[in-house]
């Protein structure tokens, strides 16, 4: 026991415990966001003092950072880059279900926060520039076609935050849901 009556942090290799440290601060920012999370909360949640996590953070702004782009590159490691076939909503939905907290994080709570949205901007043009790239087969270029690309994207991911809330049902015909709305979007950039 230490002298304030809390039992002392296990001692882990500092690899361990910024790991530990990003994913309570995943699971705290996913509750309320960036600006109503302070630092005490995320140290309570991870189970270690708020010394600790500056030892491994310079400020909150580093930490949420830092988990931004820890959801970023579990994204992308499930996801892939740079293509749309019939495997990347079932991959997206994968995802989200692997990291819940991050997902939401990344196109809930920081595409509404003007300091770190740049980083769901950098997905969101990453996103739209392959949908535009999948679409110029089916619509012809123009206005119709970079309606289709910008809005695929966002329907797409809005879909997988819905499922998310709603419990994540029917996982195994979620894809092919989402999947007819994109289809329904192209079919709509192609009637105009």
């Amino acid at each position: 026991m230490v002298a304030d009556g809390k039992a002392a942090a296990r001692r882990l290799p500092r690899a361990e415990r910024r790991e530990q440290i990003l994913a309570a601060a995943t699971r705290a920012f996913a509750r309320a966001g960036y600006a109503a999370t302070g630092l005490d909360q995320v140290a309570a949640e991870a189970g270690v003092t708020h010394v600790i996590v500056y030892r491994h953070f310079a400020s909150k702004a580093d930490l949420y950072r830092a988990v931004l782009d820890r959801a970023k590159d579990r994204l992308s490691e499930t996801v892939g880059r740079g293509t749309y076939d019939e495997a990347a909503i079932p991959a997206l939905l994968r995802a989200a279900s692997d990291d819940p907290d991050g997902f939401r994080l990344l196109f809930r709570h920081a595409a509404r926060e003007p300091e770190f949205r740049d980083v769901v901007d950098g997905i969101r043009a990453a996103s739209t520039e392959i949908a535009q790239r999948h679409l110029a087969e089916a619509v012809p270029e123009g206005p119709w076609q970079d309606w289709a690309a910008s809005l695929i994207p966002t329907v797409v991911l809005e879909a997988v935050i819905a499922w998310l809330d709603a419990g994540r049902p029917d996982p195994e015909h979620a894809p092919g849901r989402i999947g007819y709305i994109v289809g329904e979007v192209i079919q709509a950039a192609r009637s105009a």
